[in-house]
């Protein structure tokens, strides 16, 4: 446990109050509840969080500062089988005879697919893989398969 000197809990008391963040709050409210003397147990039962975060946050300001408090940034692909680049390439074989008109044949892509990743995968991942690069164009039926052409036909000789 590292102990603030006074400019550094001036700091953490002006970021207290200017920061919106609720997250970055919380974690500069564990560290200054530290330097007012209180143990981590008493601090984790006061701020309702668990032990082990109280923990971090402390490790955290020890460790960087007042900025390593901040919460990091999520978002992107965190679960990809390929890069977007690889994924083009890949698109780059099949998509040639769908701009003459072909048809795209999706157990072939599949099949790809997963022979490129290395493992099997769902007919999902390869409709999201389309969807993806904007390749796939859904078309409706041409009818509805429930439909009832006696019933059809009477509607259109009352009209």
């Amino acid at each position: 446990m590292i102990k603030c000197n006074r400019d550094q809990v001036k700091r953490l008391q002006r970021a207290l109050r200017r920061e919106r963040d609720p997250v970055w709050r919380q974690r500069i409210q564990m560290v200054l509840l530290r330097e007012d003397g209180n143990n981590q147990p008493k601090i984790a039962g006061l701020m309702g969080v668990s032990l082990s975060t109280v923990n971090r946050a402390h490790m955290a300001y020890d460790n960087g500062g007042i900025n390593a408090l901040r919460p990091k940034p999520i978002g992107g692909r965190r679960h990809e089988n390929m890069t977007l680049e690889k994924e083009k390439a890949l698109l780059a074989r099949f998509t040639k005879g769908a701009g003459a008109g072909v048809p795209l044949n999706i157990a072939e892509l599949r099949l790809a697919y997963e022979e490129e990743i290395g493992r099997p995968t769902s007919n999902s991942t390869v409709y999201d893989l389309l969807a993806r690069h904007e390749l796939r164009k859904v078309m409706p039926r041409p009818f509805n398969q429930q439909r009832n052409i006696r019933a059809q036909k009477v509607k259109k000789k009352d009209f």
